[in-house]
């Protein structure tokens, strides 16, 4: 007998080829599901790969496509699989299913030689597993507000990763607990207003709701720090950037990064919270720019 879908309150769209005629971007197929990119800049530069948090899709990154694509480097974007445009495949969404996916979408779009890996909070835990797996495929590693390293974690948390109970509680309260955590990331929210209607767009497809859960209750993020110090004993290049205001990922957790990776070249971003990229992308593309030219 074929499994059942919990029916979450608020998904009322399959995710199929229609859905996806009006998205922008592209498509690929890959073994675990198809993945929706972006590309841009020219062919000949060197390839900087942007891997999102753990629910807003690729657009987190607009800022820092631009000014990438701008300043000459070829540049790749993706929907991690559960968010945005990408499958919701039926299967555990733990740092095994992340980390395959981009080896998969690197293979699939013929990428020959080592990447420039960029990761936001979540992404940057995906990056580090990555990078600590992979080491030969990359060569600069950047960390945003990075995940996977022990913190105090929200009562709710715990809530949601009880059997039903976590699908009940998702069901009635996921949209708003959901959007109402975006206004988190930032230090003045009211400036962004169109974050939050861009979220939207992804929670009417069937399996957004599922993929949040699973990815909670797969743990992976709760202590990467043996991850991190294979990154630090490998002394590539490796840049750290926080937001002061963080109230995401607490801004005292870069000790700990730094402490892993001791090669890390460390900014603290004054007057930004968590998503310092998109804050003040006037400050964080300068650095970004400037690291990845060394």
């Amino acid at each position: 007998m074929a499994k059942r879908e919990f029916h979450f309150r608020g998904e009322s769209q399959v995710l199929d080829a229609a859905a996806r005629s009006a998205a922008p971007g592209r498509f690929v197929e890959l073994p675990d599901g198809s993945t929706h990119y972006e590309m841009g800049g020219p062919p000949e530069g060197q390839l900087v790969v942007l891997v999102h948090g753990f629910s807003v899709p690729y657009y987190i990154w607009d800022p820092t496509f631009a000014a990438l694509v701008q300043a000459g480097c070829r540049v790749l974007r993706y929907d991690l699989y559960g968010r945005g445009y990408s499958d919701r495949p039926d299967a555990v969404y733990n740092q095994d299913l992340f980390v395959r996916q981009l080896r998969h979408l690197l293979a699939a779009l013929r990428v020959d030689r080592p990447v420039d890996l960029v990761g936001l909070s979540m992404g940057g835990a995906i990056a580090v597993a990555f990078t600590a797996r992979h080491p030969d495929m990359v060569d600069k590693l950047c960390l945003i507000s990075p995940a996977g390293l022990p913190m105090k974690r929200p009562a709710l948390a715990g809530l949601v990763e009880a059997p039903l109970l976590g699908e009940w509680l998702m069901s009635l309260f996921g949209d708003k607990l959901l959007v109402d955590w975006l206004r988190g990331d930032f230090r003045q929210p009211e400036k962004f207003p169109q974050y939050q209607e861009k979220y939207r767009v992804q929670m009417k497809y069937v399996g957004f709701k599922r993929a949040i859960l699973s990815t909670i209750r797969s743990g992976f993020l709760n202590d990467m720090t043996e991850a991190y110090r294979r990154v630090g004993q490998q002394k590539r290049p490796v840049l750290l950037i926080w937001g002061r205001e963080d109230n995401s990922i607490s801004f005292s957790t870069s000790e700990q990064v730094r402490a892993a990776i001791p090669q890390v070249e460390f900014h603290a971003i004054d007057d930004a919270g968590h998503v310092s990229h998109y804050e003040r992308p006037e400050i964080v593309n300068r650095i970004l720019l400037e690291f990845l030219g060394k």
